[in-house]
């Protein structure tokens, strides 16, 4: 019988990295060791123990007794023996059993819906699911949620590996929505309430934090920025392959800081010029709206509209950017406004505000994932909570 694999420690503490790369000491040895094997074949496909045993420097005794395991728990599966002229007895090929486990993601960042999924261990979108928020906030948004994660739980084909949710606001390691304005939560156990509903793994964490995970396997990049722009503004953030969320569980909380001290638009927090008020998607889209005139004038002005939330966006970012000598920036939002006008002018003020030395090599680009980013990202949350491995 296929079982649930006991929780991992929570992906986003301080000092986590999100997936092993080598061995460690022996008190901590089993448990790293596992996930090294698992890694190794999530990455590499299907090999056999000796291969295993030499790319990750474990002795054969130990990847054989790890793999044991492993099968017995329904997460590897032998493949048979494989096929060539070496001499001696062939040798069997294992693979991480992907049809073993699904995994249910839930998106929570979106102003109009809640969306949720159902993916396969290998990250694709088997089911969706999507319901109109309507306004909700407090129990009623949670009662949505609760709703989402119950139909999708129906659609699920494969035992449930667990369950990974990008949650606007702050959210402690234990997957508490510390504070969640928008959506009225405010201390809400959020995890420990799914935990106890569906009996599951859960693991909720902010949605730009969830976000920069799908970004991150998606590059080999081990330093990034992703700055995820929608009915707010957020940002995620991996250093040294390892999340940093805040000694106060807030990194990346940049909408609320005020850009320049020339004023700006009154924000919903009562100060003027926050970030968020200069290019939250319901401030560019209500001010573009607005525009009239002929073709040629509309289309100067909305340029000018979008180039100036550029430049706010990139004053904000430069320190960052100089401090980490980063060199991965990820946009996350609405491509026909982000990538253009928008894009160009953020650009173009990271480069007069940072050293050259520093934004020589600097790229800035639209996510890979689309609206899917915050989904993709709470599987690998899942995955890595797991599992480790992404």
């Amino acid at each position: 019988m296929l079982t649930v694999p006991f929780a991992g420690a929570p992906i986003f503490t301080r000092s986590r990295a999100l997936r092993p790369t080598s061995k460690v000491l022996p008190e901590h040895a089993r448990s790293h060791n596992r996930a090294l094997v698992l890694q190794t074949l999530y990455t590499a496909g299907s090999q056999s123990r000796a291969d295993v045993a030499r790319e990750t420097g474990l002795t054969r005794v130990t990847v054989s007794d790890l793999v044991a395991e492993l099968i017995a728990e329904g997460l590897v599966v032998e493949l048979g023996q494989r096929e060539g002229v070496r001499p001696g007895k062939p040798a069997t090929i294992i693979d991480v059993d992907r049809g073993a486990f699904q995994i249910l993601g839930l998106d929570l960042s979106e102003h109009e819906v809640f969306r949720g999924v159902v993916a396969s261990l290998d990250g694709a979108i088997l089911e969706r699911v999507e319901l109109a928020r309507a306004g909700a906030t407090g129990e009623q948004a949670v009662a949505l949620v609760e709703s989402i994660v119950d139909r999708l739980q129906g659609l699920a084909t494969a035992p449930v590996l667990g369950i990974g949710i990008g949650s606007p606001g702050v959210v402690d390691p234990h997957g508490v929505v510390l504070s969640a304005p928008n959506l009225g939560w405010f201390d809400l156990p959020l995890q420990a309430r799914l935990a106890a509903r569906t009996d599951l793994p859960v693991h909720v964490a902010n949605d730009a934090n969830v976000a920069v995970l799908a970004e991150h396997g998606a590059t080999p990049l081990d330093d990034l920025l992703l700055i995820k722009i929608g009915h707010g503004v957020g940002a995620g953030l991996i250093v040294g392959g390892r999340p940093v969320i805040g000694g106060g569980f807030a990194a990346g909380e940049i909408g609320h800081v005020v850009v320049g001290t020339d004023g700006g638009p009154r924000c919903a927090c009562g100060k003027d010029g926050c970030l968020e008020a200069w290019l939250a998607v319901p401030r560019l889209t209500e001010q573009l709206d607005a525009l009239a005139g002929g073709p040629e004038a509309v289309r100067a002005a909305r340029d000018e509209i979008l180039r100036e939330a550029g430049r706010r966006l990139a004053i904000v970012l430069a320190p960052v950017v100089g401090a980490l000598n980063l060199t991965e920036v990820v946009l996350s939002g609405p491509a026909e406004l982000l990538d253009g006008p928008f894009h160009d002018a953020t650009v173009d003020t990271l480069r007069q505000r940072t050293m050259a030395v520093v934004n020589r090599d600097l790229r800035l680009r639209m996510s890979e994932q689309a609206e899917d980013v915050v989904l993709r990202g709470a599987a690998v949350m899942v995955l890595s909570g797991q599992l480790g491995v992404s």
